[in-house]
């Protein structure tokens, strides 16, 4: 990543954090409990303004964990 898309980048973050602050904090506490481990199943549901509901969920692999390291060194 180009050393000004990493500043956009960080600038989005910062305002993402801001605005949904538990997002990040969950993230953290997941991974310090040990609970975001390989293995670990994350479910996400999206309910969009007119009551529909999305849902999926994923399987945490060895390189999802690689990128949310990568993600942390980033912060």
């Amino acid at each position: 990543m180009n050393p000004l898309d990493m500043m956009k980048f960080s600038g989005l973050w910062s305002t993402f954090t801001a605005n949904h602050p538990k997002f990040p904090k969950f993230i953290a506490a997941a991974s310090r409990k040990g609970v975001l481990a390989e293995g670990s199943i994350i479910a996400m549901q999206i309910t969009t303004p007119d009551g529909e509901t999305l849902e999926t969920n994923l399987k945490v692999t060895a390189s999802d964990l690689e990128l949310i390291q990568q993600i942390k060194k980033m912060q």
